[in-house]
């Protein structure tokens, strides 16, 4: 792949030399050839594009495809073009499909499905055996095989002893052992955050201390064992506090934040929408402000997308019988761009890769190309008409967002919309 990028402004705090330059960037056979004030090549493709910004290619460390087994909500090949075309370069699926991820032979699945395109695909294997919570899986194996981290999806981890064991099994190799922040005894039949608006509304309520406690539980766990601790798409500011503190005894531990309790609050769910049944459920604007002050001074480490197709027969249902989750990939930069500006947006957007064991990209001459490109200026509204994915389960339907993304350069491939 050959391409000549004209007049890209380059947001790269990590590159000096270049960070906030205009340039023309040269690609050729997939690699960064020249990166110039002006260069003039006509043998290969100039791709002029309006307001053209680029930046390292985006991470993302929490995306749900279908495949295996629900290849009607998004296959692995789709999935990774949507990711391409909203500027990520690499993701970490969760082990959601059917059969789950249990032996090196799954993960060898995935990362054959992967192959060939221009997004990354980094798989989580389960911590046990179908996410029963019951045998550890095949950990060292499928680490050995591509896995770069181990999850029962959405599934909290009851058996504290199995953590423990888990946690000092997985030190070994320095695997990276997720646990879902969820006590599913406080959940009980809750379906939404526990509150004014659940109250009003009828609906049962999810108490943030059904989160806190499972991840105090699980903070003391790590204090006792050490190890590597992820906790997946935090919620509270309770929860916040705990990480923070956690973080000050200088514990392993990291915490991710899904984009959309950052963006919304439960008063979204007045209309009994099931686009804002989500898990974590949204919470309140406290809750909210606490997650964004979070991401802003560094307690939380990435945020994710949270990426979760659903067919539409699961969504269009009673409230309390519909499934969790929304798609967000094709919203992602317009969100982070308008909560937290152009810079600090690129900096969360690339961040993450160290923490799987995954090698950063660099932006410099006689790199490969591994590039996110975008306007950050434009204004609109999002509407279906900006969804890529087959599923159509999306939150942000109708918000105004500021920034599109133009596509992604990655594995000697340019795609663009």
């Amino acid at each position: 792949m050959n391409v000549l990028l004209k007049s890209a402004k380059i947001v790269a705090p990590n590159a000096k030399e270049y960070h906030l330059k205009t340039r023309d960037i040269l690609i050729k056979n997939g690699k960064i050839s020249a990166i110039e004030p002006t260069i003039e090549n006509n043998e290969v493709k100039n791709l002029v594009l309006d307001n053209l910004h680029v930046s390292l290619g985006w991470f993302d460390s929490s995306v749900a495809f279908g495949e295996p087994g629900y290849e009607e909500r998004e296959t692995i090949s789709n999935g990774l073009r949507v990711a391409a075309l909203s500027g990520f370069t690499s993701v970490v699926v969760n082990p959601n499909g059917n059969p789950t991820p249990n032996t090196s032979s799954t993960i060898v699945f995935l990362k054959e499905r992967g192959k060939g395109h221009l997004t990354d695909l980094y798989p989580l294997g389960n911590f046990t055996v179908d996410a029963e919570g019951k045998d550890m899986a095949e950990l060292y194996d499928m680490y050995n095989t591509g896995a770069v981290g181990f999850f029962d999806y959405k599934r909290p981890i009851s058996n504290a002893n199995l953590l423990k064991i888990g946690l000092l099994y997985t030190q070994n190799f320095e695997g990276l052992l997720y646990s879902h922040p969820l006590d599913k005894s406080i959940k009980g039949k809750g379906v939404v955050n526990e509150g004014v608006v659940s109250t009003t509304l009828g609906l049962k309520g999810i108490p943030a201390l059904a989160e806190e406690l499972q991840i105090a539980r699980d903070i003391f766990l790590l204090t006792y064992t050490g190890g590597k601790l992820h906790i997946p798409t935090i919620s509270s500011a309770g929860a916040v506090k705990l990480v923070a503190d956690a973080k000050k005894k200088g514990l392993n531990i990291s915490c991710s934040v899904a984009l959309q309790n950052l963006w919304f609050t439960d008063d979204k769910l007045t209309d009994f929408d099931t686009h804002f049944k989500l898990s974590p459920p949204l919470r309140t604007a406290k809750d909210r402000n606490a997650l964004q002050k979070a991401v802003e001074n560094g307690t939380i480490d990435f945020i994710t997308t949270d990426h979760t197709p659903i067919d539409i027969e699961q969504k269009r249902i009673e409230f309390d019988n519909a499934a969790y989750g929304s798609i967000g990939l094709e919203a992602a930069f317009g969100v982070a761009n308008s909560l937290f500006g152009i810079e600090k947006s690129v900096a969360l957007l690339t961040k993450g890769r160290d923490r799987y064991g995954i090698e950063e990209p660099k932006l410099e001459v006689g790199a490969e190309a591994n590039l996110s490109l975008f306007n950050p200026e434009e204004e609109y509204t999002f509407t279906s008409k900006n969804l890529l994915s087959t599923s159509k389960n999306c939150a942000y339907l109708g918000e105004v967002l500021k920034g599109k993304v133009y596509g992604s350069i990655n594995n000697n491939k340019l795609l663009v919309k």
